[in-house]
């Protein structure tokens, strides 16, 4: 199929690699220079702008950091028009980035109202998981396009789940999210804890992984410094998935546990710790490093 693919960061660019290798001609657009040259040598097509990228697509998709950027694409902002304005087919839209439930219902009523199918389809597993083609997809939208949009999903994920309306991806995914924000938070004070009284961090981590403290923060993306080979924590918390993004989507939980007048004191607590930890200047770090504040002031080798 003809993919166009917008938002080429440290998710987006393997997913639409992973697209290129299943045999679909994609064409891509990111505002960084050097995202475009490094998929362009994985065999896909630079465009020099999303509505360039957007033109003579069968399928859009975007992985985009905000609310604000996916609105801005699709719906134009400051007086430039969106995708929805220009386009002259009917392609599917599909949204991987995960904003707020609000702001996705928002681009879905656009979408409907200029003829278009939109789904928004958050994802889970991490950069690993995207590499790999191993993530896991949460749909929102009709079943007609969750069922257009599967086999495109398929080249880039392995669970691919319809969650309901426009919407209820978003949903699932802040929930998953704020799980996991409580359980990497919880993984990185209880192996603190351990090495604080004598306990080697990769031996602690065996024990809890085959205990009832077992998780997969600790299981496939364990927090300490060279006990997992290849782990954000073992290449100085470089890539991976951002402080600033985990403390962004604990804020959207907080935001539609208001909504909803539910209770989330542990979601509550890990937001303010991934807060504090951004603000303290590792908001560019993988999350996984929230290991580095129960660490202070001691010799971190």
């Amino acid at each position: 199929m003809n993919i166009a693919f917008i938002g080429l960061g440290n998710m987006g660019a393997p997913m639409a690699t992973n697209l290129v290798k299943a045999g679909h001609s994609v064409t891509v657009f990111d505002l960084v220079e050097s995202a475009i040259q490094a998929l362009e040598g994985e065999g896909a097509t630079r465009a020099e702008s999303a509505a360039a990228a957007a033109s003579g697509a069968e399928v859009i998709i975007s992985m985009l950091p905000a609310g604000a950027h996916v609105k801005g694409l699709y719906m134009g902002r400051d007086g430039a028009p969106g995708l929805f304005d220009v386009l002259e087919a009917k392609p599917l839209i599909i949204d991987a980035s995960t904003i707020s439930p609000e702001d996705a219902r928002s681009v879905g009523a656009a979408a409907t109202a200029h003829g278009l199918t939109y789904l928004d389809a958050p994802v889970s597993g991490g950069v690993g998981g995207a590499k790999a083609g191993t993530l896991t997809f949460i749909v929102g939208g009709s079943e007609e396009g969750y069922a257009q949009a599967k086999p495109v999903l398929e080249a880039m994920g392995k669970n691919i789940f319809h969650a309901g309306e426009t919407g209820a991806g978003q949903v699932a995914k802040i929930c998953n999210n704020m799980l996991l924000g409580i359980l990497m938070s919880g993984t990185a004070e209880a192996l603190a804890l351990g090495v604080k009284n004598g306990m080697d961090p990769a031996v602690l981590s065996e024990i809890m992984k085959q205990s009832s403290g077992g998780n997969w923060a600790l299981n496939v993306y364990n927090p300490w410094p060279g006990v997992m080979e290849g782990s954000a924590a073992s290449r100085d918390y470089q890539g991976g998935f951002l402080t600033d993004l985990m403390a962004k989507d604990l804020g959207l939980a907080w935001e539609l546990a208001l909504g909803s007048k539910s209770t989330v004191p542990m979601g509550s607590q890990a937001r303010n710790l991934f807060a504090l930890h951004s603000a303290q200047g590792n908001g560019g770090l993988d999350f996984s490093s929230i290991q580095t504040l129960y660490r202070a002031g001691e010799e971190q080798g």
